[in-house]
């Protein structure tokens, strides 16, 4: 069992490890992609990676909801997953607009 400590010392390395790598994305995919392309993928991934959610009923940590979503699936189906699904599908429609808007705005072409 996890004690209160060790909970928070697990969630904050797993966000580090996850901003870690959404920064290392965007370096990597700025050289072969635009601006706004870039945006979007690292918004999804953001979405898809930081995303908590609460394993099952009654529980009062946090997991990642793309791992709960799946093992929810695979056990008990679309009805049983739909706890983790509804912030991932809201998170990943945030990211899509918010990538929409700074391609709109910050990353436009100069024409």
């Amino acid at each position: 069992m996890l004690s209160e400590s060790s909970y928070l010392a697990a969630l904050y390395a797993y966000l580090g490890a996850g901003l870690a790598m959404l920064l290392y994305l965007a370096f990597w995919l700025r050289k072969y992609w635009r601006p706004g392309t870039v945006a979007l993928l690292v918004l999804l991934a953001a979405a898809l990676l930081l995303t908590p959610a609460f394993p099952r009923e009654g529980v009062t940590t946090l997991a990642p909801a793309l791992i709960v979503a799946g093992f929810q699936l695979a056990l008990e189906g679309v009805d049983g997953a739909m706890h983790a699904l509804r912030p991932l599908a809201l998170t990943v429609t945030a990211a899509v607009v918010l990538a929409l808007l700074l391609r709109l705005t910050i990353f436009r072409r100069a024409s």
